[in-house]
């Protein structure tokens, strides 16, 4: 098991696919871990060097409690991607993922070659997350499974699907959680994103309750120069629901 050691946290991270590959980075949403993309690594890991890095207070990865920033995580990627040797690489983030590269493409630029923000927003509802977080510090993480679930998945995922990303949910340090949705709800990124000077491709899902292209992704195509934009049959968590077409966008837009 790989780790990399920061100041208040302890990062864990995997490598696959093939050495000698263009780099692609793959970051996780709030309340779930590198997993959420297992069923893509099949269609990614005989074209690129992978890195997937559970978030701070999510899956392996270790922290102190207290509130989170964007930049501290977007930190967290560049010390994991200094231990691996990645000098440069692209970087696909779903919702918190998303966010945080975002947030590494304005303040380290020269690091990134192209950014997919999938199914994430640029300004979320402050009050509704503090809302979030104080229950979660309250109350644990079962207080607001149900709220997720209904956000993360739709009725077209498989009930097997549903229950696995259930379990872990409600079994994560709510500590971590709560910090990382801090980030969320303190974020400064709607005013700054139209500097991001990488080629970027925006991911929607049709069926995203929680950061669908009304309200959320028409934004970022419209403020990020140049960004383009695919919609999926998904919900927030595309790669659980739409694994085959989000893999083959990736593909595309990389390799193009």
């Amino acid at each position: 098991m790989a780790f990399t050691q920061r100041p208040d946290a302890r990062l864990y991270w995997k490598v696959d696919g093939r050495d000698d590959a263009p780099a692609l980075i793959l970051l996780n949403s709030i309340g779930t871990d590198m997993d959420l993309w297992d069923a893509l690594l099949p269609h990614l890991r005989s074209r690129f060097a992978l890195l997937r890095i559970d978030t701070r207070g999510h899956g392996a990865s270790t922290a102190d409690p207290g509130d989170y920033s964007l930049a501290m995580l977007a930190d967290d990627v560049l010390a994991v991607a200094d231990a691996v040797g990645l000098d440069r690489f692209s970087l696909a983030g779903v919702s918190l993922g998303g966010m945080v590269g975002m947030e590494l493409a304005l303040g380290a630029p020269g690091r990134i070659e192209k950014l997919l923000p999938i199914c994430t927003s640029a300004t979320m509802d402050g009050a509704s997350w503090n809302d979030r977080i104080a229950k979660v510090r309250g109350e644990g993480m079962a207080a607001i499974a149900d709220l997720a679930m209904g956000r993360f998945l739709s009725d077209a995922a498989e009930p097997a699907v549903f229950e696995a990303v259930r379990r872990q949910l409600i079994a994560m340090d709510p500590q971590g959680y709560a910090g990382c949705g801090a980030a969320i709800r303190d974020m400064d990124l709607a005013d700054r994103i139209a500097g991001i000077a990488c080629p970027t491709r925006v991911v929607t899902g049709a069926r995203d309750t929680s950061t669908p292209f009304a309200g959320h992704g028409e934004h970022l195509v419209a403020r990020i120069p140049g960004a383009t934009h695919i919609l999926l049959e998904a919900a927030h968590l595309a790669p659980l629901e739409a694994p085959e077409a989000l893999a083959g966008v990736i593909l595309s837009f990389l390799e193009s």
